[in-house]
């Protein structure tokens, strides 16, 4: 899975922007400064994967 990362410093925080590249799907967060990259990109798989299998219908 592709994900496009925006993150903008506010304060003590970090705003964070994550898409899917493939199915457009966003999701936003708030992380410390602190936190690493690393991090960041795995918190935003699991809401990205999160938010997508609320999406998809049960069959």
């Amino acid at each position: 899975m592709a994900i496009l990362l925006e993150m903008m410093r506010v304060g003590t925080f970090q705003k964070v922007v994550a898409v899917d590249e493939a199915s457009g799907t966003e999701v936003t967060f708030m992380a410390p400064v602190s936190a690493s990259r690393l991090d960041i990109e795995r918190l935003a798989r699991s809401k990205l994967a999160y938010v997508m299998r609320r999406k998809t219908p049960e069959t």
